[in-house]
C-alpha cells in the first residue's frame, strides 16, 4: 500500500481547506492513511508532517504495521496525547497566532470535542472539515482492488457452503453459521456484517438477522452477507427459492434480476451514481413493483461495508475507475416474501467488471 502517497496527498489539500492541522479520529481513515489496525488511535497531520498516537496496549504492534509517520505511544488515551502534544509543540508548527485544526465531525463525539477544545491553547479553534479521506477512499488503487477481489471471492464460497445445507425445516441461524464457519477457515478475520439469512415472511424485511426461524416448505429465501479478509469487506446477495417456485414468484425474481441488469449496465465512467439508481427504479415501475423497493441501489465497499458513493436520487458523484460499488435491486412485499440479488463490481473505462460472478438463475432447493 502507497501510505506515504496517500499521506501526501492528504496534506497538499491542508492549504486549500484552511487549515493548519488535520485530527483524523476514524480508525478506518487511520488504516488507509497508515495501516494501522488496532482500535485506540488518532493521527495528527500539518502540511510538513504526521504524527500518529496511540496507547501503550499497541506499541509492539504499531511499530509493526504504522508506515510514513512518527509513532507517540504512551499511557494516556491518544485524545489526550494529542492535546498535550499540541501545547508542548506550538512553537515546531509555526509563529501563527491562531492554529485552525480540522476535526472528522461524524466521527467525533460531542464529549469528546469539549474535551479536546478545553486542553488546547486558546490560539487554537476546532473546525469541521470536509470528508477528505472518504472522498479519497472512493476510488480504490490496484493493491485495494486485489483485496477486494479476494473477499468477493471468498464470498462466493461462502453461498456454495450455505446451497449444500439449505432445506425446509432447518434454521436460519444454521444456515449462516455453516457460511460463517466456511469463513472462519478460509482465514477471514469476521463477517462484513451480521449474516442475513431471511425466510418466508421475514425474507420482506431488507434487513432481517438469521434467527432461530425455521426455513417454511415453500417460499423466498434471501442471503445476504460479506467477509473481511485483509482488512477489505465483501458484500453479496443471492435470493433462493424453497420448494418449487409459483409462477409470480418467478415473476417477481425475473424482474428484479433484470432490474439489477438494467443498473450493471448503466454504470459507465463519467456517469451520475444516481442514474443506476433511476435507471432500475424505471424497470420495477414498469413492472409496478417500484412501491416495492425500498432501500439505494447500492454502495461503496472497502475498508468498511458501507462506504461513498451512495447509489440513490439526488446524489451527484460521478462513476469513476477504480470505483468498488454494489448493486442491490429488490422487491419487499410485507407478509409475503422478498427478492435482493446483489453484486460488488469495479468500476472500470468500459463499464463495470462483476467481482462476484456467480449464477443468478432462480435457484430451487
Amino acid at each position: 500500500m502507497d501510505y506515504q502517497g496517500r499521506q501526501r496527498r492528504l496534506q497538499a489539500c491542508l492549504s486549500r481547506q484552511h487549515l493548519d492541522l488535520l485530527l483524523i479520529t476514524h480508525l478506518p481513515n487511520i488504516r488507509y492513511l497508515c495501516g494501522f489496525s488496532g482500535s485506540a488511535a488518532v493521527l495528527l497531520f500539518s502540511e510538513s508532517r504526521s504524527v500518529f498516537f496511540t496507547d501503550g496496549r499497541y506499541t509492539a504492534q504499531a511499530r509493526h504495521e504504522v508506515r510514513g509517520t512518527q509513532i507517540v505511544a504512551g499511557s494516556k488515551a491518544p485524545l489526550v496525547a494529542v492535546g498535550e502534544w499540541l501545547k508542548a509543540n506550538r512553537k515546531p508548527l509555526g509563529r501563527k497566532t491562531r492554529y485552525r485544526v480540522g476535526i472528522e465531525a461524524e466521527h467525533l463525539t460531542v464529549a469528546q470535542r469539549r474535551r479536546l477544545s478545553d486542553m488546547l491553547p486558546s490560539d487554537f479553534s476546532l473546525k469541521e472539515a470536509p470528508p477528505l479521506i472518504e472522498q479519497a477512499r472512493m476510488v480504490k488503487d490496484a493493491d485495494e482492488i486485489q483485496l477486494l477481489r479476494s473477499a468477493a471471492t471468498l464470498g462466493i464460497r461462502l453461498f456454495d457452503r450455505a446451497l449444500q445445507v439449505m432445506r425446509p425445516g432447518i434454521r436460519e441461524c444454521e444456515v449462516a453459521a455453516e457460511m460463517e464457519y466456511e469463513a472462519r477457515k478460509a482465514g477471514a478475520s469476521a463477517m462484513s456484517f451480521p449474516t442475513i439469512i431471511a425466510s418466508g415472511e421475514r425474507s420482506a424485511l431488507p434487513h432481517a438477522r438469521a434467527t432461530g426461524a425455521a426455513v417454511p416448505g415453500r417460499s423466498f429465501l434471501v442471503c445476504d452477507f460479506g467477509v473481511i479478509l485483509s482488512g477489505y469487506c465483501s458484500d453479496m446477495t443471492r435470493t433462493v427459492h424453497v420448494g418449487r417456485p409459483t409462477v409470480e414468484a418467478r415473476r417477481v425474481y425475473q424482474a428484479v434480476r433484470d432490474a439489477q441488469q438494467a443498473a450493471l449496465d448503466a454504470v459507465k465512467p463519467g456517469v451520475r451514481v444516481s442514474e443506476a439508481d433511476k435507471t432500475a427504479r424505471k424497470l420495477l415501475h414498469n413492472k409496478s413493483l417500484a412501491k416495492h423497493f425500498t432501500h439505494s441501489t447500492g454502495h461503496g465497499v472497502g475498508l468498511e461495508i458501507h462506504e461513498a458513493p451512495r447509489l440513490a436520487a439526488g446524489q451527484p458523484e460521478l462513476f469513476q475507475p477504480g470505483m468498488v460499488i454494489t448493486i442491490e435491486p429488490g422487491v419487499y412485499i410485507t407478509g409475503k416474501w422478498g427478492v435482493r440479488i446483489e453484486d460488488m463490481v469495479v468500476v472500470n473505462e468500459a463499464g463495470c467488471e462483476l467481482l462476484t460472478p456467480s449464477s443468478k438463475k432462480l435457484i430451487a432447493v
